[in-house]
């Protein structure tokens, strides 16, 4: 099932209902049939995102020593993308919605 997060400040972001689920409780939230986040609740989100995407980072980077390219008897290995790649959307509306005081909503 695919959920539109939506805000006035930013267009619409749409992803699949695990990753919004998982990027909604990175910040607090649950993820109902309806949800908001309020513009005064923007700042916290923001940073409990940031600090989940600067761990997951740290993680990878001591993962992917992990990766043996090119050595004999390994086969390659795909990187999978990290919680950047995927939060980036969120989060940029997240930053916008703050700029313009804005609320973030779902399921409207």
């Amino acid at each position: 099932m695919l959920i539109t997060f939506k805000c006035r400040a930013a267009p619409d972001v749409v992803m699949l209902e695990n990753l919004a689920q998982y990027l909604v409780g990175i910040v607090g939230k649950r993820l109902g049939e309806r949800g908001v986040i309020m513009h005064d609740e923007l700042p916290e989100a923001i940073t409990k995102l940031e600090s989940a995407i600067s761990s997951d980072k740290q993680e990878r980077a001591e993962h992917d020593g992990h990766f043996h390219e090119g050595e004999d008897g390994h086969e390659h290995h795909e990187i999978p993308i990290g919680l950047a790649q995927r939060a980036f959307p969120f989060l940029d509306m997240l930053r916008a919605a703050q700029k313009e005081d804005a609320d973030i909503m779902w399921g409207v």
